[in-house]
């Protein structure tokens, strides 16, 4: 659960706290027709469209078959009689039926009238029917947002350093009439000339097998290619694969490992000097030496408790966010690796009841019995593994580890970074269990010595914590250019924002500050320029919502923005090897489009547009989008970014329902310019709804002060910011305050609960809550610890960011839970210990749906798709008012006394 997923990125209401008045005021920015950044990553999105939404409102359940058989009943003659009495008779009938059909509409309207009173019935879901206003365009469809179909193209330029030296060299990879499918090309060359080809056909046959490769790796002299097959996910970042070295002069391929061609790589990573490759398989670190077909291993005693090179679940999820802790020297001389003991972490026990991710097949008369994955998870305050940092010597095949007497005890260390200097130099970063104080040792691996050369204990420069980025970048000496000594970029804390930093020599613990003011860098740097002395980076100096890409010199001075600032603008780049090119991938609010620059000159020239998405521009002019309105409300003093979706035929004479969306984890952010067709467009231009968005205190990019305030307690200060700000949108002409609604995943499922059980049905009637945390003694220790402290030294703390007030739930008119039934990462645990909560408490305003052997993104088996359209039909069911008239069920009367009640009044009058 990084801040930056689902991939998917808070502070509670104490039970006996008083419910916080915050003073807020509402200022506006800017407005403009584009779509929020903030949902869920890339590949949720990867749904294929399939049958249109189902129309469940003439679905639900009846009892009333045979009202027309007893009225029947109740009025057939017994006998004949004259033709007289047989015409009063029917007048009689006709006039019972004519009362009867009479009693059935005012039943049908007066019935409803109460909750339709406080709104137009114009906002009782009808697709489309906003027909009064001056837009145009069709309807988006939840098919075509999950399926991707307004996702914009964008292109991943692999940037390649050329083996001697060569800027601005990319791979390009797939058919180009012949050219070659994987093909080095130079930037400035004509787009129909190829300079390399690597490999001129997409498999290669190995003996009698067919190896089709999934992913690619091309050695630094381009002579070699390392290929993946046979790819198996294992969790979010990491796989296992069959791995094939590739000769681009004879066109053939050879098995990693010739002695075990079946065998499974969890990683390899070519050595610099494109002689060796390592690699993990079983937990065991192993080398291959190009000039030899022998195997040789590094490590021997890795397997199901040790691992070597590779993370386990909680490194891999919350530390490194990658499948690999394997870093080679810059000369290629030595290796090092992290060692992983979690012999002492408990497991948690995942069942999937339809598949077997394992791949293997039951015992007979065992196929009816789930398969259990048991996961060593470390959940808050319970044992977490040990890690430890080694080191391989190439030639003198030596395994040895330096000494740190001056780092954490292992019970309370976090290695978070390692980064390889020269002369067998390295940076290792690591701090405490609770990630508030920070060490940064410098490691010299040919004497075997370490010195600590920074120290600082966040929690008391502002209450907060460190986050562990691995961003920080050597810098070596080059007189000749100003730099006498080694040193190193890494972004710090600097009067309440993170800026970029400048360390040199490499021990000195006071930097050079690049960057400074109420703004911040983001994921700094992001290329570096040696020889002209100049450092790239993204930054949000315009706005938190923006990204910016700017230039500094190593002094600090000439910062300068390279991107049009004068708009709004989100920008991301890829720099060449020798940053004298760049792809530069505008992002938002508008059309997205991509170009190859220049950074050759004082300012960046376009050589060429690779991606205007132009297809996506002409399809958007035919469909009705909502108008995003960018603006700021100010809470407790506090400055927070907010987005309004209105619907694209809004009439401010009507009043809306709202839908509040949110995320909301520690250093996450979901109000940005990037633009975005997701499920909150199809919610405002479809359903015709408000959606909201606020990133509340706790979230990132609006400095420390406002991120730090929820340690310890998260989800308190955030469920204020969330209630504050819907009372001010109650409060507006347009909005009907009455329907107003919260949903969350992941962490917004969270926040989602936590909102209203902090509301209790003031502000919010509704809620829909997916894959919460409910209690975060349940999620793991790493990320929970950073921002709770260990459950041993906050009991408190936790105790209150707990979901555990039902009676304030009980106060909303209803809610809905969802939760995949196999979630490796937040389990399944943690609904079924609020539903047993809810159960003691006599609950029953609140709907449940679980969806088997689906994990946190929910998958499996249509199950994304079925996500959606519940929570559509679910929010179009709030805001029809139909979860009041469930609300409190009795026993239907008899048609005879409701006709009795509906028709005497009538005749009364």
């Amino acid at each position: 659960m990084r801040s930056s997923e689902d991939r998917e990125d808070s502070e509670l209401l104490p039970m006996a706290r008083p419910r916080s008045s915050s003073a807020a005021s509402e200022t506006s920015s800017d407005s403009g027709l584009s779509v929020d950044s903030a949902f869920l990553q890339e590949s949720k999105y990867n749904v294929k469209p399939t049958d249109p939404l189902n129309d469940l409102q003439g679905m639900r359940y009846r009892d009333e078959e045979n009202i027309e058989a007893e009225l029947d009943e109740s009025f057939h003659p017994t006998k004949a009689s004259s033709g007289r009495s047989r015409r009063i008779l029917w007048v009689l009938v006709l006039l019972c039926l004519g009362g009867w059909v009479l009693a059935f509409v005012l039943f049908v309207t007066r019935g409803r009238s109460n909750y339709q009173s406080a709104s137009d019935t114009l906002q009782l879901h009808q697709p489309g029917s906003f027909s009064d206003s001056t837009s145009s365009g069709k309807p988006i469809s939840l098919e075509q947002v999950l399926s991707g179909a307004f996702s914009p193209r964008a292109h991943a330029i692999s940037w390649i350093a050329g083996p001697d030296g060569e800027d601005g060299l990319l791979v390009e990879r797939g058919e180009s009439e012949g050219e070659g499918y994987l093909r080095v090309n130079d930037i400035q060359s004509e787009e129909s000339e190829t300079n390399r080809v690597l490999m001129k056909e997409p498999t290669v046959k190995v003996g009698r097998e067919t190896i089709v490769p999934t992913s690619i790796q091309i050695s630094p002299d381009l002579k070699k290619v390392l290929l993946t097959s046979h790819h198996e996910k294992n969790w979010r970042h990491s796989y296992t694969g069959r791995y094939w070295v590739f000769d681009v002069e004879t066109q053939t391929a050879e098995p990693l490992d010739p002695d075990m061609r079946q065998g499974r790589v969890q990683l390899a990573i070519w050595s610099p000097k494109s002689d060796a490759i390592v690699f993990v398989r079983g937990n065991n670190l192993y080398l291959r030496k190009l000039s030899s077909k022998r195997v040789m291993p590094i490590t021997r005693d890795g397997g199901k408790d040790v691992f070597y090179g590779a993370p386990d679940w909680v490194y891999e999820e919350e530390v490194f966010s990658g499948n690999s802790v394997t870093w080679w020297s810059g000369d290629g001389s030595k290796i090092a690796f992290m060692r992983t003991n979690e012999s002492a972490v408990p497991e948690f026990p995942v069942q999937y009841y339809l598949s077997r991710p394992s791949g293997k097949e039951p015992p007979p008369g065992l196929e009816n019995y789930p398969e259990v994955r048991d996961i060593k998870y470390p959940k808050a305050g319970s044992p977490n593994p040990f890690v430890s940092l080694h080191f391989y010597d190439v030639e003198l095949a030596e395994v040895f580890s330096v000494e740190m007497p001056d780092d954490f005890e292992d019970d309370d260390k976090l290695i978070i970074e390692v980064v390889w200097a020269t002369e067998g130099n390295v940076l290792v970063r690591t701090t405490n269990r609770e990630s508030d104080i920070l060490k940064i040792f410098l490691i010299d691996t040919t004497s075997k010595e370490n010195k600590l050369i920074r120290i600082q204990d966040i929690s008391e420069l502002d209450g907060g914590w460190v986050e562990p980025t691995q961003s920080t970048r050597f810098i070596p000496a080059d007189p000749k250019n100003g730099r006498p000594y080694d040193g190193y970029l890494d972004t710090v804390i600097h009067e309440g924002y993170d800026h970029l930093a400048y360390f040199t020599p490499l021990d000195n613990p006071e930097p050079i500050m690049l960057t400074s003011g109420e703004w911040e860098v983001v994921n700094a740097p992001t290329a570096v320029d040696l020889t002209r002395g100049l450092v790239y980076f993204i930054g949000t100096k315009e706005s938190p919502t923006q990204r910016h890409l700017y230039r500094v010199q190593f002094d600090g001075t000439n910062l300068q923005p390279l991107t049009d600032t004068s708009k709004p603008g989100y920008f991301g780049v890829s720099f060449s090897h020798g940053t004298g090119y760049a792809l530069l991938s505008y992002r938002g609010p508008s059309v997205p489009w991509q170009s190859i620059v220049s950074t050759e000159g004082d300012e960046i020239t376009t050589l060429k547009t690779i991606e205007d998405n132009a297809d996506l521009s002409r399809m958007l002019d035919q469909y009705a989008l909502p108008t995003e309105i960018y603006q700021n409300i100010t809470i407790d003093g506090f400055t927070l970014q907010v987005v309004e979706r209105l619907p694209p035929h809004f009439n401010p004479a009507k009043k809306y329902p709202v839908l509040f969306h949110l995320y909301g984890g520690p250093g996450s952010q979901t109000v940005n310019r990037e633009f975005t067709v997701d499920f909150q467009s199809y919610v405002a231009a479809t359903l015709g709804y408000i959606v909201v968005t606020v990133d509340g205190r706790g979230t990132g990019f609006i400095g420390r002060k406002a991120r730090c305030i929820i340690r310890g307690d998260i989800g308190y200060y955030e469920a204020i910011d969330q209630i504050t700000t819907a009372k001010e949108w109650a409060k507006k002409p347009y909005v009907d305050e009455t329907r107003m609604a919260i949903w969350g995943w992941s962490y917004g499922g969270f926040m989602t609960l936590k909102t209203l059980e902090q509301d209790a049905g003031q502000t919010f009637q509704y809620g829909m809550a997916v894959a919460p945390v409910t209690d975060w003694r349940f999620y793991d220790s790493v990320y929970t610890e950073r921002y709770m402290h260990i459950p041993q030294h906050n009991p408190t703390g936790y105790d209150n960011s707990s979901i555990t007030d039902m009676s304030a739930l009980q106060n909303t008119v209803r809610f809905l839970v969802i939760h995949g039934a196999s979630d490796d990462n937040v389990h399944i645990q943690n609904t079924l210990t609020l539903i047993d909560k809810l159960d003691l408490a006599s609950v029953q305003n609140y709907d449940v749906h679980f969806y088997p052997d689906s994990d946190h993104s929910i998958f499996f088996h249509n199950a994304h798709l079925m996500v959606y359209q519940r929570l559509t039909t679910w929010l179009i069911n709030a805001f029809n008012g139909e979860w009041h008239l469930i609300a409190d069920p009795s026993p239907d009367e008899s048609m005879w006394e409701r006709l009795s009640k509906r028709v005497m009044p009538v005749f009364a009058h």
